[in-house]
């Protein structure tokens, strides 16, 4: 098969500890032809969707430092594959957060006869945080507003402690905790997140949300595919720190999923199919849905060391499953009502 990955510079990451390398060796042990692009290799030719590439493929059954450095001298290569889009069986969409809109418009017209995983609109939709408010019962209490005095009435109400979370941003970025105890501090922070010094309507609005106690001992990281549990994680954080982001520091433990943990996944489930997030990474605390990561989920590395599992096989057989059944009938794309 003819699998491409979309993704931020190859020579940036750690390969030992991030999931597109994982997926990409696991492509190449089963010696698919690899391809490698960037966003800005995206462009329209003659109505067609095309993409400059590199071919990433290097001899199988390597020791994955060495087939990263093997990968890594391809890209010093001049030659460039140039290739429309529809003559894939595959397309990961892996760029880290801020999702680039532009490329998931020009992907749009041909998401129906290549597989992408996940899918461009259901990234468009999922990768907000309001996604999670699709599932109301089972995240912590939420508002959003522009309106400094509603947020801290919001905060009052909740019993003085809850977790600003701005929406632009990503891997814990500016989530911090606030409590009217500390009033004046609170007040500031509230006014600087919503740039409550512009008009109204130019401001941004901010997420609060209810802090919860259990994220005291961290939370779980769960990856899913096609809507089915493949590997679960507890991310413990640094001591004086509350976020459990990897990249804040935390530290990462075996977990098996709690019955209430399994009751948000089954309830989540047909909605993620249903919007094409085949692959994704949720996070939990306290049998609450915190957050759905549809863009770049991570987790599959750190995964596998703690279990002894290799994960990437399954997303990879369940790639190629999708891949044949797009060539033998291409999907018709599915009306959506908003």
């Amino acid at each position: 098969m003819r699998i491409a990955f979309l993704m931020d510079k190859l020579e940036l990451i750690d390969p030992l500890y991030e999931t597109t390398s994982y997926l990409m060796y696991e492509c190449n042990q089963r010696e698919h032809t690899v391809f490698f692009l960037e966003p800005h290799d995206i462009y329209i030719r003659g109505n067609q969707v095309v993409a400059r590439m590199r071919d990433i493929s290097v001899p199988p059954d390597m020791p994955l430092p060495l087939y990263w450095l093997s990968l890594i001298d391809c890209l010093k290569k001049e030659e460039l594959i140039f290739e429309t889009i529809t003559d894939l069986d595959a397309l990961f969409l892996r760029k880290d957060p801020p999702l680039n809109y532009q490329v998931l418009e020009f992907l749009g017209p041909v998401n129906h006869k290549v597989f992408m995983i996940n899918h461009t609109l259901g990234q468009i939709m999922g990768n907000s945080k309001l996604y999670a408010l699709n599932f109301p019962d089972l995240i912590p209490e939420t508002h959003i507003s522009r309106d400094p005095k509603r947020l801290v009435r919001n905060i009052e109400e909740c019993g003085g402690a809850m977790v600003i979370k701005p929406l632009k941003r990503f891997g814990g970025e500016g989530v911090i905790k606030v409590s009217t105890r500390d009033r004046e501090n609170l007040v500031s922070l509230i006014n600087y997140y919503t740039r409550s010094s512009r008009p109204y309507e130019d401001r941004e609005p901010i997420m609060v949300q209810e802090y919860l106690e259990a994220g005291r001992e961290g939370d779980v990281r769960i990856l899913l595919l096609n809507g089915d549990v493949l590997g679960a994680m507890r991310r413990i954080p640094l001591p004086g720190e509350f976020r459990s982001n990897v990249k804040a520091g935390a530290t990462v433990a075996p977990h098996q999923l709690s019955p209430g943990e399994q009751e948000i996944c089954a309830a989540i489930r047909k909605r993620l199919i249903a919007d094409g997030l085949y692959f994704v990474g949720i996070d939990v605390i306290g049998d609450k849905l915190i957050e759905i990561n549809c863009v770049s989920p991570g987790g599959i590395p750190r995964i596998n060391e703690l279990n002894g599992t290799t994960l990437e096989v399954p997303v990879i057989d369940f790639v190629e499953k999708k891949a044949r059944e797009y060539e033998a009938e291409p999907q018709i794309p599915a009306a959506r009502v908003f």
